[in-house]
């Protein structure tokens, strides 16, 4: 589970993706009846009038209400995992080829026990392709923390 909610969290990082809203930005009746309506109250109504009728839903499976499912989706809030507090001692850490921070990560990204010696190793020499600038946020750290592990066939599978 933490798996899908990190993944879903770092898959906004990418620039290059074109996403949509579950069932398309147009999407059930109160997107219809507040069409060209802007501000969170017409944002709030529409998705009232959507989830109390569950009309989106069957304009999903139907095709109709403006809805479809062919957009790819994406999350648009914080990764779940935090990695701001412990910016520091992880970059230290990756120089390091160990530590404390390391762990950290290797546990919130579900890297089992046996594998963290190969964590440990891939984070260290890939140093410079994870901290690729000095102002890095940590959402850019992850990102390319999560790109390394995509390269490594044995940490791929927590990265998925």
């Amino acid at each position: 589970m933490k798996k899908l909610l990190v993944a879903a969290g770092l898959m906004t990082a990418s620039l290059t993706a074109f996403a949509e809203a579950p069932g398309g930005p147009g999407c059930g009746w109160g997107n219809m009846l507040l069409n060209g309506q802007k501000g969170l109250p017409m944002h709030l109504l529409a998705t009232i009038t959507n989830g109390t009728s569950g009309n989106n839903t069957f304009g999903m499976t139907s095709g109709t209400n403006g809805c479809s499912v062919g957009g790819t989706l994406t999350y648009g809030g914080k990764s779940m995992i935090d990695l701001s507090s412990i910016m520091d001692e992880f970059s230290e850490d990756v120089a390091r080829g160990h530590g404390d921070a390391m762990t950290t990560i290797a546990v919130a990204l579900d890297v089992q026990a046996e594998d963290r010696v190969v964590f440990n190793e891939v984070m260290h020499e890939n140093f410079t392709a994870i901290f690729t600038a000095e102002d890095m946020t940590a959402e850019d750290v992850m990102v390319n923390v999560l790109a390394v592990m995509k390269s490594d066939s044995r940490l791929a599978k927590y990265a998925a």
